[in-house]
């Protein structure tokens, strides 16, 4: 009969914690992350298919999921180990559901309705049931933290599917109900009746790994816009206006990038990373916030490919998705920075181009300018904000050094 000392040790599947690469991401976490290249793609092509004011609803209902599911599966593997082979199993069975969602996304609202709200419940309450199983043995409060959360995504996911069982006209009220449902949660701590809510505590976090897995779904954002500027313009006429278009759209991918990653997230990364609660900074800055800087970048992708079309003719629809891209981009980057910052306000450059969007704006209409020349006026925009918060921050990053050095 075996005794306790020559029993097998319990291997744990969390990360270990305080070592130099416990924040590392894993390779099995970029493999997962390509399935929501094709869903940003997919998304980007269902708002250049439909620019009503119904499309741009329902493309934003979709994206808000889309991002639900992939944040919520980046919060999990900040506390598993993708290194373990029963997490990386669980992450290819989630990358099989995320592909049925990138496949249903053109048709959510028509044909594929079920098959999104299947496959992304099935993404939900699948990674969750895992992590409960995974942290059996663990500390009651994690353990406590998913059972909560479990709550509130099975009250969601039945929303999700009424919503794919529903016709049409109600579908989009369900899926309202069942994005609110999730957006909400995380405010509230998950409170359930019975359970109590989560404490900050509980959702002790890798400020870096958690850092490091926004600033990749950012750069998938921001190559998607490359592939489609690239596919669109390689398929068309070289004229002048479409050389100049697609110059404009590379800068204007440039220029977001530059905005982002020069100082940006390197500052949230050491915030985050010194952070006595990063659970607080990684619910605030890195799940909420995020979702309006992608939600940017996939319009912005959107009004490269029409400038790319008809750099001379569009309609205020398209003149507003032209102008909408960089400012939600630029709003926020805004809040991103105010939330990972000792500022009182977001940062003034940021605001000084939100200003100057709108600006723009006032005046436009499809007789009255030319939406290659407004795209260019809004990378103009993006230049000023990009070379003054630059500029700014390290003059006083020189000074600091001065002042040390006295």
């Amino acid at each position: 009969m075996p005794t306790r000392a020559n029993r097998r040790p319990r291997v744990s599947l969390l990360r270990t914690r305080g070592e130099h690469d416990s924040g590392k991401v894993g390779m099995v976490e970029l493999f997962f992350d390509l399935v929501f290249v094709f869903a940003v793609t997919q998304l980007s092509h269902a708002l250049l298919a439909d620019l009503s004011g119904d499309g741009l609803v329902r493309t934003g209902l979709l994206l808000l999921g889309v991002w639900w599911v992939w944040i919520n599966t980046s919060w999990v593997t900040n506390w598993l180990d993708p290194e373990r082979i029963p997490v990386r199993i669980a992450l290819l069975l989630l990358m099989l559901a995320g592909l049925g969602i990138s496949v249903a996304i053109p048709l959510a609202f028509e044909s594929r309705g079920l098959l999104f709200g299947v496959a992304y419940v099935a993404m939900q309450l699948g990674r969750t049931l895992f992590f409960l199983w995974a942290v059996r043995r663990e500390p009651e409060p994690m353990r406590r933290n998913f059972q909560r959360i479990f709550a509130w995504f099975s009250l969601s996911g039945a929303c999700w599917i009424a919503g794919g069982i529903a016709t049409a006209e109600r579908r989009f009220a369900w899926w309202a109900l069942a994005v609110a449902i999730e957006s909400i949660a995380p405010l509230v701590y998950f409170w359930v009746p019975g359970l109590g809510r989560s404490r900050l505590e509980d959702w002790d976090v890798e400020g870096a790994h958690l850092a490091e897995r926004c600033a990749l779904f950012v750069i998938i954002a921001l190559g998607e816009s490359l592939l489609v500027t690239g596919a669109t313009f390689a398929a068309l006429p070289w004229p002048t206006d479409t050389l100049i278009a697609f110059a404009n759209a590379v800068l204007g991918t440039l220029l977001m990038w530059w905005i982002y990653f020069d100082t940006g997230a390197p500052r949230a990364t050491r915030r985050i990373e010194r952070a006595r609660q990063p659970g607080r900074e990684a619910r605030s800055a890195y799940t909420y916030a995020h979702a309006l800087i992608v939600a940017g970048i996939i319009a912005c992708a959107v009004s490269d490919e029409l400038v790319l079309a008809h750099p001379r003719h569009a309609d205020d629809r398209e003149m507003a998705v032209i102008l909408g891209g960089p400012f939600l981009y630029l709003l926020g980057t805004a809040i991103f920075k105010w939330l990972t910052n000792d500022r009182r306000a977001p940062p003034l450059s940021h605001l000084a181009g939100l200003a100057l969007l709108s600006v723009l704006a006032w005046p436009v209409s499809a007789d009255r300018i030319a939406p290659l020349w407004l795209a260019v006026a809004a990378n103009a925009v993006l230049l000023v904000v990009a070379t003054w918060e630059s500029l700014a921050i390290r003059r006083v990053a020189g000074t600091e050094a001065i002042l040390e050095d006295a």
